[in-house]
């Protein structure tokens, strides 16, 4: 059981049973109990310093930092040990998560021109969800080719990469100098601590959290703080590979993680109640424009950026994988989720605008997932007979 919740799989099947749990719980008797819960007020209060809020807003900008220091966990491993130390094995997923990245943008505007509010959100559908596009990829048992869960794999971190930055520039409140300098001096503190070989993890536990408030007051996006904690982390103790607190860190976190920061996330933010309103909203430019953007903008892009690259002769397709399973990856990585959810709550402050996002990342990563699945089986299987012919 560890072994599997520790899986890409598993993990996916515990975020996919929360969400079903959330939307049963906003849609039964049980509505009242998850609004009271959704909204109970949580205070921290360290002399004059102050931090309240309802939980949900705990999660996201609390707990969820965790969270991304398991995104930066795997974003320095594949920098320095894995698929991105070289710029040749790194350019085919870094040209496809561009494309993946800038089309969904595109094609969010499009439908929302002219509305200042919902042209806030333009970023929703360029996020793919790592966890649940590799699961749901896993299905597929051992039929798929190692060099296109790479693909997925190292797109996927880029993607990562990308809505970091974009969370980051994009999406924060209003900037207060003081905190910053504060949350600054934390940041020098943990490459202090990465540069004087510290591996004890309280030392960076308790950095980490000054960061995280000094960002949380400065009003820069707080949960990025778990990014910078991970790059300071050391990933070699002594020189030596079989020694890492980087990866020491990764297998203790992981499980929290999988188990409690993502599920609660999920549960929390996924409880669209489907009534009249929800769906009066269906053909406004917010859930037209993430779910074209997931679903349409996500498989153009990524397809038609890694074909662009491969043709100009910037790079080449991973061996044994065929270009009808590179664009069965491309419309599985429109499922956003995560993420996705993760900017809806940063981008919409309106309710009514906010449940209607949810309920088209649900919606567009629901399409993704099933028309991936199907060109993915059709894809792997016609392969299999060519190669087998050959």
């Amino acid at each position: 059981m560890r072994n599997l919740l520790r899986s890409d799989q598993g993990a996916g099947i515990v975020m996919l049973t929360f969400m079903a749990v959330a939307l049963v719980a906003a849609n039964s008797p049980l509505a009242a109990l998850y609004q009271a819960v959704h909204h109970t007020p949580v205070h921290l209060r360290f002399g004059g310093f102050l931090i309240e809020g309802p939980l949900v807003y705990w999660i996201n900008q609390g707990l969820m930092v965790i969270f991304f220091v398991i995104i930066g966990f795997e974003i320095k491993q594949q920098v320095l040990e894995g698929q991105l130390n070289t710029l040749r094995s790194a350019a085919l997923p870094a040209f496809a998560a561009l494309g993946g990245m800038a089309v969904p943008a595109v094609v969010y505007a499009s439908f929302n021109l002219g509305d200042a509010v919902g042209m806030r959100g333009w970023a929703v559908p360029t996020a793919t969800d790592i966890v649940l596009a590799l699961s749901i990829l896993s299905l597929l048992g051992p039929r798929v080719p190692v060099g296109l869960k790479v693909f997925l794999t190292t797109l996927a971190v880029f993607d990562d990469i990308g809505a970091v930055v974009i969370i980051g520039v994009f999406y924060g409140e209003h900037f207060a100098p003081v905190p910053a300098v504060v949350a600054l001096a934390a940041v020098v503190g943990l490459f202090a601590l990465n540069r004087w070989k510290i591996t004890n993890p309280i030392a960076y536990v308790i950095v980490g959290a000054i960061l995280w408030g000094g960002m949380l007051k400065a009003g820069v996006e707080a949960a990025l703080a778990g990014i910078i904690i991970a790059a300071a982390v050391p990933m070699h103790s002594d020189g030596s590979a079989s020694k890492s607190p980087l990866r020491s860190a990764e297998n203790t976190l992981h499980l929290w993680s999988s188990l409690l920061v993502v599920p609660l996330f999920v549960f929390f933010n996924s409880g669209v109640v489907l009534d009249e309103k929800a769906f009066a909203n269906s053909a406004g430019g917010i859930w037209l424009g993430i779910v074209a953007g997931l679903f349409l903008g996500k498989q153009v892009g990524v397809f038609g950026a890694a074909f662009l690259a491969v043709r100009f002769g910037l790079c080449r397709l991973p061996e044994r994988v065929s270009w009808a399973q590179v664009y069965g990856v491309s419309i599985l990585a429109g499922i956003g989720f995560t993420m996705s959810l993760f900017i809806a709550t940063r981008a919409y402050t309106d309710p009514v605008m906010l449940s209607s996002a949810k309920l088209a990342v649900l919606s567009g990563s629901l399409l993704s997932t099933v028309i991936g699945v199907l060109v993915l089986n059709f894809s792997t299987a016609s392969h299999e007979k060519v190669t087998r012919v050959c």
